[in-house]
């Protein structure tokens, strides 16, 4: 058997990088008091001793990674953190980051998927993923649309104030079908039951034939920054499907919403 020179240092590298994030990621979970976390608590939850710790720490401190207290001794975030993580966060964009999941989405279902901004008092498509064997969906991309006769509209201000309510309300809510919600009231009452169930739904409000499953996407704020929907035309997204549809758009909601940082995904997004 042929040993390849320097493998065993460099493997030694690798294993001692993962124990150092190890330490890192422990230090991240655990520190939110903001007093940080002790060198024999670190030593005895991590399973090693205490002098590893500190060889694995020294370069984390070297790069602003960790600081340690200079009276106590005890480790938590340094700055370097938040930089690496503001690069990274301008690094995203909602449109490329939502890609996969929402054509994995589509695979998954059948049918029409969109991903969709919200610009006060309207939402606007930035994406759309449709089966070509199904009848096409009137929404386009880049187009707008009122948010409360939508699900996309109403996953998103579910999660906003009581101010953006307002201004939506007073931009009017006129119906476009005979099932569109005009009552601000009525939709109040609709926003709480999303907020309790976890999506929206648009029951032919926008479209006369059209059902519509949408649940909202965080941002590193955790704030709706946007929603995904799943639509179809009523003879297939029948109550059933919808119910069955509803868990799936969420999952992907939180999945986009988790890589743009969110820390909404540890509740199920409520």
């Amino acid at each position: 058997m042929t040993t390849t020179p320097g493998a065993p240092a460099r493997r030694n590298q690798a294993s001692s990088l993962r124990r150092a994030l190890t330490v890192l990621e422990y230090i991240r979970d655990h520190a939110g008091n903001g007093r940080g976390i002790s060198l024999t608590r670190l030593a005895e939850e991590l399973g090693i001793n205490k002098s590893t710790v500190l060889r694995l720490a020294a370069p984390l401190l070297e790069a602003d990674l960790l600081v340690r207290d200079r009276e106590t001794g005890w480790f938590r975030l340094g700055h370097g953190t938040l930089r690496l993580g503001q690069a990274y966060l301008s690094s995203l964009d909602l449109r490329t980051v939502a890609t996969e999941p929402l054509r994995l989405l589509q695979h998954a279902v059948g049918e029409t998927c969109h991903l969709v901004v919200y610009e006060a008092p309207d939402i606007v498509y930035i994406d759309k993923v449709e089966n070509e064997t199904n009848v096409r969906m009137a929404s386009r991309v880049g187009s707008r649309v009122p948010a409360y006769r939508t699900a996309v509209g109403k996953a998103i201000l579910a999660w906003l104030g009581e101010e953006e309510f307002r201004v939506v309300v007073a931009a009017g809510m006129p119906p476009v079908t005979a099932h569109t919600t005009t009552d601000p009231q009525r939709l109040r009452v609709e926003l709480d039951r999303v907020r309790r169930q976890g999506y929206a739904i648009d029951d032919r409000e926008n479209e006369p034939e059209v059902r519509c499953v949408a649940a909202p996407v965080f941002d590193h704020t955790d704030a709706a920054v946007g929603a995904v929907s799943v639509s179809g035309l009523t003879t297939r997204m029948t109550p059933a499907r919808v119910r069955e549809v509803g868990p799936m758009v969420v999952r992907t909601g939180l999945e986009i919403s988790h890589v743009l940082g969110s820390s909404r995904v540890r509740d199920g997004g409520r």
